[in-house]
């Protein structure tokens, strides 16, 4: 089959001929169809000091997927041949701490498909049949990108939205995917900023009912203007800039909600008297998605078409052309980028 491969220790990725798999006890082969591109397979592909550490070539890359089920192993009862299905990337041992707490998303013994074993840039992938969910309907464009729109999910839901003033902070694809899922449920305000003008445009697709460009707006100032003073009820913080964490925790309200996804590239200096402590302030960090309670939030919010991510798609490019579909990441031209497998 073809696939998209990390062949060796050093930049670059290609598309080659590799085995196809076959699926094991209790697991399913899975047509893919559709695949997202995230940050993840750019810096695998840039070879940068995250990958160097982490990825161990020959791998097919790739964790964001839809497709059809061809085959299913022993053992395999629910699920069938024929089914639409997308999957949760992240495959945990069912034994740990976290696991047995119902924390499997933070389990210390994670295996990430396209980064620690084989992914889904090919034409087909086994993969565990408990982490295979069917889409009931949501067609396999939006089902490819289930696993970033569950990050969103995961850092959204998990604060008190239903009539609060939302700041997200950073617009890259997860970020417009909060905004839209804060008006689903229920913001009273969602107010999003960014520096790519871009980027905010698609934000406003998304339904924020305020924009801020952050090179040429003061951010803290705007947000306080939009909320009567007082400040934002949830900050998302979706950038991982150090800049924008200070511009979060300088937004948010007295005893308001800050929910950290973004990743800083580096260590970020915190007042933690001034900025934390002295604001009664709850910081949640985010990961991943809830498993799988947050799946089936996703799918009922998707199924009953109370959220449409689809503005965020803004390119669509065959497998063999990984590279154009990374310039574009690069560039910061793109919203979210599908690759079409099959």
């Amino acid at each position: 089959m073809q696939a998209i491969v990390k062949e060796k220790r050093a930049p670059g990725l290609k598309v080659v001929t590799v085995p196809k798999p076959s699926p094991g006890p209790g697991e399913v082969l899975i047509a893919v169809r559709h695949a997202g591109v995230c940050g993840t397979d750019v810096h695998i592909a840039d070879w940068d000091a995250w990958a160097e550490g982490r990825i161990k070539p020959p791998l097919v890359v790739g964790h964001e997927f839809a497709g059809e089920i061809v085959a299913a192993g022993d053992d395999v009862s629910e699920l069938r041949p024929g089914q639409l299905v997308t999957a949760e990337g992240h495959i945990v041992c069912g034994h740990c701490l976290q696991c047995r707490t119902g924390n499997s998303h933070i389990c210390k013994n994670t295996r990430i498909i396209g980064v620690d074993r084989d992914g889904a840039f090919a034409e087909y992938i086994a993969m565990p049949a408990t982490n295979v969910l069917p889409l009931d309907g949501v067609p396999t464009t939006v089902g490819a990108i289930m696993d970033p729109i569950g990050n969103a999910f995961h850092a959204v839901l998990t604060a008190e939205i239903q009539g609060s003033s939302v700041f997200v902070v950073g617009c890259g694809p997860i970020g417009c995917f909060a905004v839209g899922i804060a008006r689903a449920a229920g913001a009273a305000k969602v107010i999003a900023s960014d520096v790519n003008v871009k980027r905010l445009a698609l934000a406003r697709s998304m339904g924020a009912h305020v924009t801020i460009n952050a090179t040429t707006d003061d951010v803290v100032r705007t947000v306080l203007a939009e909320t009567g003073g007082e400040g934002a009820d949830v900050v998302c913080e979706m950038s991982g800039v150090a800049s924008a964490l200070h511009q979060a925790f300088a937004a948010v309200r007295l005893g308001g909600r800050v929910q950290l996804l973004g990743i800083p590239k580096g260590e970020v200096p915190v007042d933690f008297a001034r900025e934390i402590i002295f604001k009664g302030i709850t910081v949640h960090g985010v990961i991943g998605r809830k498993m799988y309670e947050t799946w089936h939030q996703m799918r009922r919010y998707l199924s009953a078409g109370l959220f449409d991510p689809r503005p965020v798609i803004t390119h669509q490019f065959p497998l063999a052309k990984i590279d154009e579909a990374l310039a574009a990441i690069r560039a910061g031209d793109a919203g979210k980028i599908i690759l079409e497998i099959a």
